[in-house]
């Protein structure tokens, strides 16, 4: 659960910090967006696992930004968040392409099961549990990484760049890129985060893998243009 990346889009400023707040607790990483405009564009950055929209929105709607989203191919999982709980309204919102309808005001557990839900309905959708390339071995459930059956001790954000590699091998991967799917908005976060990052996981893989020092090199760094994850010897593609 600690990997999962939330985007709160709600105008109701006492609400959206005590939310954020409380997810926050529970683990979850929030950004927040005040409006319809702001929402849908941070939406599109494609970084978050799940949405918890507000219907009334300055700007645009929650169901239109949800029915913009799902037009454009984008299925994130999301929840809508209303003070309108007839039949109708529910209907409305679950039409426009919402996984979900919770109305306000709600209670934590009830709001906390319906994340749950729609978090591991991803996971169940793919069937993919664990994350395999170059001999390295990451369970996205466990949240480990191992390579030759030797666990490889990473904090979270260093599991996240890692899983962001293996799921990229081979690919050629922007610092604005992994800047975006690890650490999002966070306007408090140091752009150098990435190369220092980096450095340390290097540095554990080298060092962690039965003193194997070619391991830090799995992570190549492309002058001018990025890192690229390359346990083996294929020719580098530009992420899209």
């Amino acid at each position: 659960m600690a990997s999962v990346r939330v985007l709160l889009i709600d105008d109701e400023v006492p609400m959206t910090r005590a939310l954020s707040q409380f997810l926050k607790q529970q683990q979850y990483t929030v950004d927040c967006a005040g409006d319809g405009v702001e929402g849908l564009d941070m939406a599109r950055a494609g970084i978050y696992d799940l949405l918890l929209v507000d219907v009334m929105l300055p700007g645009l709607s929650g169901t239109e930004i949800v029915r913009t989203l799902r037009e454009e191919g984008d299925t994130t999982p999301t929840l809508m968040l209303t003070a309108r709980g007839t039949e109708e309204d529910k209907v409305l919102g679950l039409d426009s392409g919402a996984d979900d309808y919770v109305v306000k005001p709600f209670g934590t557990k009830e709001l906390l099961a319906r994340i749950r839900a729609l978090t591991r309905r991803v996971g169940d959708l793919t069937g993919v549990q664990t994350l395999e390339a170059g001999g390295y071995s990451l369970d996205l459930v466990q949240r480990v990484v191992s390579c030759s059956g030797e666990l490889v001790p990473l904090t979270h954000k260093e599991f996240q760049l890692m899983e962001l590699f293996m799921r990229h091998r081979g690919q050629v991967l922007s610092r604005s890129f992994i800047f975006d799917r690890v650490w999002g908005y966070d306007s408090e976060v140091d752009s150098n985060v990435v190369d220092t990052y980096i450095h340390l996981l290097r540095r554990k893989l080298g060092r962690g893998l039965g003193g194997d020092a070619r391991r830090a090199s799995d992570i190549q760094t492309v002058h001018g243009m990025g890192y690229m994850f390359q346990p083996g010897s294929q020719t580098p593609k530009e992420a899209t």
